[in-house]
């Protein structure tokens, strides 16, 4: 809780609970995700008050805001660079590691100055193929 502490948060109650049930997790939640769990302890706790720390959390680089659902924006905690496979089916979102270099030309580039890039790789869990 130090590092949150350094970046000036305001650690309240609530908002330790929401950055506890970020820590590690590797689910890419929701803010209604977060909400529920988190919630469950604190059931007078606002949905703003989620938003409104991942918000934080994301404009100090500490999650990431990923778009990659259609259906709602997901958080990951994890702010190295990795990409991501989604199911389909079920959109579940599952970490990558590995790097993968992509050097686009001058002219494919359009006078950008790259500064990262992240893959995304869809197809079916085995959880929906069993099904």
């Amino acid at each position: 809780m130090e590092k949150y502490k350094k970046l000036g948060l305001k650690l309240t109650p609530q908002r330790i609970a929401i950055l506890e049930f970020l820590e590690g997790n590797k689910s890419h939640p929701s803010a209604e995700d977060i909400y529920t769990a988190v919630s469950q302890r604190f059931p007078t706790m606002s949905f703003a008050t989620v938003y409104n720390t991942l918000d934080s959390l994301r404009m100090k680089g500490e999650v990431l805001e990923l778009t990659i659902d259609p259906f709602k924006k997901r958080f990951d905690p994890n702010t190295e660079p990795h990409h991501h496979l989604i199911c389909t089916k079920c959109r579940h979102i599952v970490d990558i590691g590995v790097g993968y270099r992509l050097d686009l030309s001058e002219g494919d580039s359009k006078g950008f100055e790259i500064t990262g890039n992240h893959i995304e790789f869809y197809g079916i869990c085995p959880e929906c193929r069993k099904r």
